[in-house]
């Protein structure tokens, strides 16, 4: 299976906790005014990558302490990344998934009863930074975050309730 991605950094310690491989995406819908990563949203550009190539990253880099779905808009190739989060947990490594989305949670669970690609990746990711990025609430200080309005959302247990569970 093939992701068309933006970029890859190895070894990132500002897109979620601990060492991590951060995967950029390629594609976004939202079009957030300012986004810190403009280059992401042409969903023709970037370059394609194998699955297969992408899990060799991740084991060639033993610091790491999970990956991270960036962009773009990551649920914008759900199928590709959700293969690719459900292999990463085969590895048995351990290594926590990451996700960012333009999104909110409750419309990823909306649409995850109609696709089930978005069923799957919203499954295989462990935190959820939801919201678009809004340029009247940025904030330099939140971790992990720019902007007050997203929220880091612990998916499995909103999942098991059907509300979000915020991460404190």
């Amino acid at each position: 299976m093939r992701i068309r991605v933006a970029g890859v950094v190895r070894e990132s310690v500002v897109d979620g906790p601990g060492i991590r491989l951060v995967i950029f995406s390629q594609g976004c819908p939202h079009g957030c005014p300012e986004c810190h990563n403009p280059d992401t949203h042409d969903p023709n550009g970037g370059k394609v990558e194998t699955v297969e190539n992408l899990i060799k990253m991740v084991k060639a880099a033993p610091l790491i302490r999970g990956v991270t779905f960036s962009g773009g808009e990551p649920f914008y190739q759900a199928g590709a990344l959700a293969e690719l989060g459900e292999q990463l947990k085969n590895l048995g490594k351990g290594h926590d998934i990451f996700t960012y989305t333009g999104f909110l949670f409750e419309e990823l669970v909306a649409l995850s009863k109609i696709n089930d690609d978005y069923r799957r990746l919203l499954a295989v990711s462990d935190f959820l930074v939801d919201g678009p990025y809004l340029k009247d609430q940025k904030d330099l200080g939140l971790p992990f975050r720019g902007s007050r309005n997203q929220r880091i959302i612990e998916v499995k247990h909103s999942l098991e309730l059907g509300e979000a569970v915020l991460v404190s």
